[in-house]
């Protein structure tokens, strides 16, 4: 059953041994879930939403080191809080293409992707059994495309050199649009697939001219004499908005729908945390990130966080429609094979209708 919230060691709910690493490049090694969400053993973690006694699997969770609540959830240990029967592992991922490969071999249940490698996993040629369940942050600024080259002042400038993205990011996604805008296509730049934890050393060893990327390889590129060019926010005001979601294999909403209820409630309450209180909400960010509680309260300020709430009418509103047009632009581009008729059925929303219709009483 749910209980009312308590207090709980937060090392009696992470008590599982080593698992093994996953199998996947991208994938960091997993190791116990207190270690990897920076928890303490000595550390009491109270649980700010209802506590699930039921859930009494595992969860396996991947993550991104992006500046968002899913990083205060760890940090902070809730949900290991939030369902003490529980054994919830993490492993970290470099992109959004990882995390759909590990969908693919089964080696996730529930992770954090961007809405460009979330549409290509539910659209053919993969169609993975996977649901939408959760937008972690409205990508504007946070993703830009960044130079060192002092003559570059549009993306038009860049015709010729090579440009750094990871394939099937939401990075590339917007990089790709901007091509379009600019009546230019990826043949008129040379494009490398890197992931984010490479650049830096490609762009020290003067490899690239250019990458479309998030914090914190973008600001480290920026204190290396880098500027930005454009941000995903412009590429969002020519139509092709984008998103960090979460997406979870439809098997396990199916089997542990109590779980997925609490997994929302605690990302509710962490998002309702950055709002209130971003100071606070920066310091546990800025623990797993590596960074300083300032450079994550800029980096707040290149996202927007909606709560549960907000994400109902987004996920009944646009959407569906939203994630059509971005299917249709990845298969003009070659990047799938066929549009699916409606996006709507790859939405979960039961859990997240349940918080948002709790938040509103």
């Amino acid at each position: 059953m749910i209980t009312h919230t308590c207090t709980r060691s937060a090392v009696a709910a992470t008590a599982a041994a080593l698992v093994a690493a996953l199998s996947l490049g991208g994938c960091a090694v997993m190791q116990k879930a207190s270690v990897l969400a920076g928890i303490d053993a000595s550390d009491d973690v109270e649980c700010p939403v209802a506590v699930n006694t039921d859930f009494t699997g595992t969860m396996r969770i991947a993550y991104q080191q992006i500046a968002n609540a899913d990083l205060l959830v760890k940090d902070r240990g809730l949900l290991e809080a939030c369902m003490p029967n529980a054994t919830i592992q993490w492993s970290q991922f470099s992109s959004g293409g990882d995390v759909i490969q590990a969908f693919g071999s089964g080696s996730i249940d529930i992770g954090l992707a961007g809405s460009s490698p979330a549409t290509k996993a539910v659209s053919a040629p993969l169609s993975l059994p996977v649901s939408i369940v959760w937008i972690h942050d409205i990508i504007g600024q946070a993703e830009s495309l960044v130079t060192r080259d002092d003559d570059v002042e549009s993306i038009e400038d860049l015709a010729g050199r090579n440009i750094a993205v990871s394939f099937s990011s939401t990075s590339h996604f917007s990089l790709l649009s901007a091509l379009e805008h600019a009546g230019m296509t990826n043949e008129d730049v040379n494009l490398i697939n890197l992931a984010p934890d490479k650049m830096v050393a490609a762009w020290t060893r003067g490899e690239i001219d250019a990458a479309w990327v998030w914090d914190p390889v973008l600001g480290e590129l920026m204190d290396d004499d880098g500027h930005i060019v454009m941000s995903s926010a412009d590429t969002a005001e020519m139509g092709s908005a984008t998103y960090d979601m979460e997406i979870a294999a439809d098997e396990f909403i199916e089997r542990n729908p109590s779980a997925m209820e609490t997994w929302t409630a605690v990302q509710d309450y962490a998002v309702g945390q950055i709002a209130d209180d971003p100071e606070t909400a920066a310091e546990s960010i800025s623990n797993q990130l590596g960074s300083s509680t300032d450079t994550v309260l800029t980096q707040f300020g290149g996202y927007e966080y909606p709560n549960a709430l907000e994400q109902s009418d987004i996920f009944h509103g646009q959407l569906a429609s939203t994630l059509k047009a971005t299917a249709r632009f990845l298969q003009s581009q070659g990047e799938l094979d066929a549009v699916n008729e409606d996006y709507g059925t790859a939405l979960y929303t039961d859990a997240m209708d349940a918080v948002a219709a709790s938040d509103s009483q």
